[in-house]
């Protein structure tokens, strides 16, 4: 007869217990009287940790769970009233990326709308195809005499070197921002190609 009733106190002074430490975690530190070691203490502030969620414990051995003993779960802050509550900002997405511009040859291999000194645009294809040891290049509805018969391009130290049948350079380009910035050979007259 007494192991129940030892039981039963056991596991009332172990609730009791456990009550106390979470009572100073929920409510914060309890203030002292003033005393020899009070001016060695200095105030600690309360950090958030993050978001807490309740949910009620399995009763100890031998004890019955009553539905009534048992806090519904529910936000801290309502077991607490005079505690503050901490609101998590919502975390503002991370900024777009921007744009990767290729560098060296793999960079320029594609479609690129060109545009010489006078302002006529006229497309320029650069391929990655070879073509004995320059690349494949071709274009479309360009007035240019000069761009109309670019047939090859390559990359070397940092250009872009369009050819014209023959072996003829036609346009030296460097990569700038976004696009390629140059001149026709033969002219000097500016050339930009964009995407």
């Amino acid at each position: 007869m007494l192991r129940p009733r030892f039981s039963t106190i056991a596991a009332l002074c172990l609730s009791a217990g456990l009550g106390a430490c979470a009572s100073d975690r929920l409510e914060g530190p309890r203030t002292r009287a003033p005393g020899p070691r009070a001016d060695f203490e200095a105030p600690v502030a309360a950090i958030p940790s993050g978001t807490v969620t309740a949910e009620p414990l399995a009763p100890p051995p031998g004890a019955s769970a009553s539905p009534d003993v048992i806090p519904a779960p529910g936000p801290v802050a309502a077991a607490n009233p005079g505690a503050s509550t901490v609101i998590a900002e919502p975390v503002a997405p991370p900024p777009a990326p921007r744009p990767v511009v290729n560098t060296g040859r793999a960079g320029v291999v594609g479609g690129w709308d060109a545009r010489d000194a006078t302002g006529a645009t006229c497309r320029v294809t650069l391929s990655s195809s070879p073509s004995l040891d320059l690349y494949k290049a071709s274009t479309s509805g360009c007035q240019n005499k000069e761009l109309s018969r670019i047939s090859a391009w390559d990359y070397r130290d940092g250009e872009v070197y369009l050819y014209q049948p023959g072996g003829t350079v036609a346009a030296r380009l460097r990569q700038g921002g976004v696009g390629l910035d140059g001149a026709l050979t033969k002219s000097g007259a500016s050339l930009a190609l964009n995407r």
